[in-house]
C-alpha cells in the first residue's frame, strides 16, 4: 500500500499542475513524456497515458516528481540522490517500465529493488534535440500523407517489426497493441508515411506534442528499403510541417548507430542519453 501521507513527498492535485508544468519545462528535453500526458490527459485515470503524479517542493516551488501511466510506465524527474524518497512514494504499485534519462532510470530501478525482474529491453540510447530553424530537408523520393493512406494491415505488420526487432518478443503476441496503437496513432493524427508512387515506403511521428517542441518516435522503414534515405527525409517532412505549426524544437532518442545517424544528418545534436526498461510483465513495487 502507498505511504505517500508518511512522506515529505505527495500526491499532486490539479491546483499543484502550473509548478509542475513550470519545472517539467525547465527539464523539458527529458520531460516531454509526462508534460505532453499531463497537457492532454491531466490527472485522471481515464487513459493508459493518464498519471498520477507524486512531487517534492520547496515552498511554491516542484523541485522533483514521479509519474505514473494508468498503463504503467513510471517516469521520473528528480535529482539522483533523492532517489529513495521517489521510490517508496510508488510503493505499492504496478510498473511495466520506466523511461526517463539513464541516471535516472538506472538508479530508480535500484532502489525499485527491481534490477532482477525479467526484462524485454534494457536500452541506453543518445538522446537528440534539434532547434527546427537548423533543419535540413534532405531531397529524395517520396511526399508526406496521413496514415489514413496506407493500408492499415501492411502499417501494423510494420508496428509489430518494429517491437521485434527494437525490442523482442514474438509477434503474434505483439499484434493487438499494435493494431491499437495504428488505431490510435491514427485517430491522433500523430503519425505520418512517406509516399512513392502510390506505396508506402517509411513510417514516422510524434509520441509526445506541445505546441512549441515534439517529441519523435515510431520512426520504421521496411528493411527491403533501407539506406535510401527514406527515414531522415519523412522525419524532415514531418518536422517542416510541423514548424509552420509554430513547433521550434524537437526531441528524440535513437534505437540504433544507423538511425543516430540519420537524424545527425538532419542536424540533430546529441544531450545526454535516454533509457528505456520494460519489464517482459508488470511488477509490483515492493520497497
Amino acid at each position: 500500500m502507498t505511504r505517500v501521507a508518511q512522506l515529505p513527498i505527495h500526491r499532486a492535485t490539479e491546483a499543484d499542475c502550473p509548478a509542475i508544468v513550470t519545472f517539467l519545462r525547465n527539464h523539458i528535453e527529458s520531460s516531454m513524456f509526462p508534460l505532453s500526458n499531463l497537457a492532454h490527459h491531466g490527472l485522471g485515470r481515464d487513459h493508459p497515458n493518464a498519471q498520477r503524479i507524486w512531487i517534492e517542493t520547496d515552498g511554491p516551488d516542484v523541485t522533483g516528481l514521479i509519474a505514473l501511466t494508468e498503463a504503467g510506465s513510471l517516469l521520473p524527474q528528480f535529482p539522483p540522490d533523492r532517489v529513495e524518497l521517489f521510490a517508496a512514494a510508488v510503493d505499492g504499485e504496478k510498473v511495466a517500465m520506466i523511461l526517463g534519462d539513464a541516471r535516472q532510470v538506472s538508479v530508480l530501478r535500484t532502489a525499485l529493488g527491481l534490477t532482477r525482474a525479467p526484462l524485454r529491453t534494457l536500452n541506453v540510447e543518445p538522446h537528440f534535440s534539434l532547434d527546427l530553424s537548423d533543419l535540413i530537408v534532405p531531397e529524395g523520393e517520396g511526399t508526406l500523407a496521413p496514415l489514413s493512406a496506407a493500408p492499415t494491415q501492411l502499417l501494423v505488420d510494420w508496428r509489430v517489426a518494429y517491437e521485434v526487432e527494437t525490442f523482442g518478443g514474438e509477434p503474434s503476441a505483439l499484434r493487438a497493441d499494435a493494431a491499437r496503437q495504428i488505431a490510435r496513432w491514427t485517430a491522433d493524427d500523430s503519425h505520418r508515411v512517406l509516399m512513392s508512387k502510390g506505396q508506402p515506403i517509411a513510417m514516422t511521428g510524434f509520441n509526445a506534442r506541445l505546441p512549441d517542441i515534439v517529441q519523435i518516435g515510431g520512426v520504421w522503414t521496411p528493411p527491403d528499403l533501407r539506406r535510401r534515405g527514406h527515414a531522415r527525409r519523412a522525419v524532415a517532412l514531418h518536422l517542416s510541417e510541423a514548424q509552420k505549426a509554430a513547433v521550434s524544437r524537437a526531441v528524440l532518442f535513437a534505437a540504433s548507430e544507423p538511425a543516430a545517424r540519420a537524424y545527425r544528418a538532419i542536424r540533430f545534436r546529441q544531450i545526454g542519453e535516454f533509457s528505456l526498461c520494460i519489464f517482459k510483465k508488470a511488477q509490483v513495487v515492493n520497497v
